[in-house]
Formats: structure tokens, C-alpha cells, sequence
């Protein structure tokens, strides 16, 4: 499930699960704090709430969840303005907790990547570009490691006027199998998703953005995210 641009909660799913349908709300709080006119620190934390279906031949069951799902914290730094060429940005984060079927596990999850743009008033082009990489952990009796991920996000906004602004882009992912004791438990997984969002500019210190994420190829599902930022 993402939470946003760059972030995302694993949700383990069955083995064996014959057919199932499931909806899950994810929660997330974060704090962005600047450092200098170039670089700030940054951290979020996710909650859950899973709600799935299932049918197996002819049993149907039901189940449903709630709990913590993880907690990051990161920094961003400018490395160049948007002027004669794009601007650049750079960022890396960790995981300083995230919850799996037995145990957490801190530290074992990080995320590099970096971001350019170019502004052409009133259009902004832009591309982000994000490896995560999962090292193994501790889970219940097995030794767990969830798949690294690729991610490739270009995108077009439109600012429609001071308040409003549209957004269109596209996302690839490449996300490698999860093992346990060492053996795979699935296989290397690409995917593409249309991305379309609108911002509102509820004041000058407070933003919602609403974003909606269809599949286009690779898996089943769409995600709608719903962001507020206010600024102190």
C-alpha cells in the first residue's frame, strides 16, 4: 500500500489464498522540520486497518485487522535551483520500526532517491526516481527479508490558478521476491500505474491534495490518498 510519492506499508498477503478480495485505510502522521533554506529533516508513522474476503472451494471467510504498520524518519537536500537546467533533490530515510506478522524489526528498511524538476509557468515537469532496500529480519521462527523495490515516477502539474492545481503522471515498479530462510516465496513483480491528483490551496498555509492511483498493468487494485499539510 503507498502513502505517498516515496512511501509505502507492507501488507503481508496469504499463501495460498485460492481467491479474495480485501480494503485497507492507512493512516499516516508526519512532521517535516526545515533545517536550512536547502535541507530538512523529515518523519512519518502508518497505521491500518485491513479488511479482507476470502473463498476457498466452498468456504468463505472474513477477517479483519488493526494495528501499527511502521514509523521512518529521512532528510532531503536541494542540490541545485530550478534555472537554466532542472533542479535536483536528493533524499534518504529509514525504517525506525515496522511491524510484521510476529515481530518488528528497526533499521532493516532504507529508502535513497532523488527528485528533478522544471518549472515552465504555469506547468511543472518533474521525475523521481526511489530504490528501497530490505535487509533480512527476524520474524517469529524465520529469518524474513521483503523484496527490494525499483520505482520510476514521471509527472506533469498544471497550475490551474493560485488555489488549484491538476496533476497526471505515471508509475513503474520492479519489486524482487520476498525469502524466507533464503527460498523465494513468489517472483520478481513489475507494475504500471496512472496517477491523477488535484491540489487545493485551502490557505496560504494549508494544502490538501487528493490523488487517485489506477492499475494499468502488472496487478489488480487502485489506491486513493487524501494528503494535508499545514505549515506552522
Amino acid at each position: 500500500m503507498q502513502t505517498g510519492p516515496t512511501s509505502f506499508v507492507t501488507i503481508p498477503a496469504l499463501i495460498g489464498e485460492s481467491q479474495g478480495n480485501s480494503d485497507t485505510l492507512v493512516a499516516t502522521l508526519g512532521l517535516r522540520y526545515g533545517l536550512t533554506s536547502k535541507s530538512e529533516i523529515y518523519s512519518r508513522a502508518s497505521f491500518l486497518h485491513n479488511s479482507s474476503r476470502s473463498s476457498d472451494l466452498s468456504v468463505i471467510s472474513s477477517d479483519s485487522d488493526d494495528r501499527f504498520a511502521d514509523a521512518w524518519a529521512g532528510v532531503n537536500y536541494q542540490f541545485k535551483n530550478d534555472n537554466d537546467t532542472p533542479a535536483v533533490l536528493g533524499f534518504a530515510e529509514t525504517a525506525l520500526s515496522e511491524k510484521h506478522r510476529e515481530n518488528s524489526a528497526s533499521f532493516k528498511s532504507w529508502m535513497l532517491g532523488a527528485t528533478t524538476y522544471k518549472a515552465i509557468d504555469p506547468v511543472v515537469f518533474s521525475l523521481t526516481a526511489a530504490y528501497r532496500i530490505n535487509q533480512s529480519r527476524q520474524d517469529g521462527a524465520v529469518d524474513y527479508k521483503p523484496g527490494n523495490m525499483l520505482l520510476l515516477n514521471p509527472s506533469i502539474a498544471f497550475a490551474v490558478n493560485d488555489r488549484v492545481t491538476l496533476t497526471t503522471g505515471l508509475q513503474w515498479t520492479n519489486r524482487w521476491a520476498d525469502t524466507t530462510d533464503d527460498k523465494a516465496q513468489d517472483f520478481r513483480r513489475t507494475g504500471s500505474d496512472l496517477l491523477l491528483g488535484v491540489g487545493y490551496g485551502i490557505s496560504k498555509v494549508s494544502t490538501l491534495n487528493f490523488t487517485f492511483k489506477g492499475n494499468a498493468s502488472g496487478r489488480n487494485g487502485a489506491d486513493l490518498r487524501l494528503n494535508w499539510l499545514h505549515t506552522i
